[in-house]
């Protein structure tokens, strides 16, 4: 007989800091924004990915085509119609902040959308607005 498995409705990456107010998260810097932002936006594209049946190394290469600077970049401008006055105005947030590091494989505009868009990702994980990001996260894959 087959064991089954109880799935819990339950972020085990959230759960690791339970103490953030949604207060606390709006006074955070944009950078801090992206910085998880970019690992919440890896991680959607990778797991997105594997159901593409996909070798390691095409999985790697269709990733990079997604979290690349540039592709950031024309992403966000393409969400544009589908982003709330909030999530524009956090996005603006991110590309407007001073970064003290140089992009290494993309041009400074680029760099600083993919930031701005980092930055509303790590914005609504850390808002708990998960279907927020499902919805955004579906409107990049059907392109």
């Amino acid at each position: 007989m087959e064991e089954s498995i109880i799935m819990e409705n339950r972020n085990i990456f959230k759960a690791v800091n339970n103490s953030l107010t949604r207060e606390d998260v709006k006074m955070m810097s944009p950078l801090q924004l992206a910085y998880v932002g970019d690992a919440c936006y890896e991680l959607m594209v990778r797991t997105f990915l594997l159901g593409k049946n996909l070798s390691v190394n095409s999985l790697h290469r269709k990733a990079t085509k997604y979290v690349k600077a540039e592709a950031q970049s024309k992403i966000v401008h393409k969400l544009e119609d589908v982003l709330s006055e909030e999530e524009k105005a956090i996005v603006k947030r991110g590309r407007n902040t001073k970064s003290h590091s140089n992009p290494k494989n993309a041009n400074l505009i680029d760099y600083k959308y993919a930031t701005g868009f980092e930055a509303l990702f790590g914005y609504l994980y850390l808002t708990d607005q998960d279907l927020r990001l499902e919805e955004i996260f579906k409107a990049i894959t059907e392109d």
